[in-house]
């Protein structure tokens, strides 16, 4: 398996949305950075009209 680079970066949440989803990712047994990959990665494949399926 290829391993992709990874590069840290900060951002600044309200508190509660912070414990919100460190809950979530351990509800999804995922690491914090795991789980919020893949819940940006589906929310831009989602907004992404290209992605979208042909009819």
């Amino acid at each position: 398996m290829t391993r992709v680079a990874k590069r840290q970066f900060s951002v600044y949440l309200p508190p509660d949305l912070v414990r919100r989803v460190k809950h979530a990712s351990v509800e999804a047994d995922e690491s914090l950075s795991s789980f919020v990959e893949r819940v940006l990665e589906d929310y831009l494949r989602r907004s992404d009209p290209r992605s979208e399926e042909p009819s």
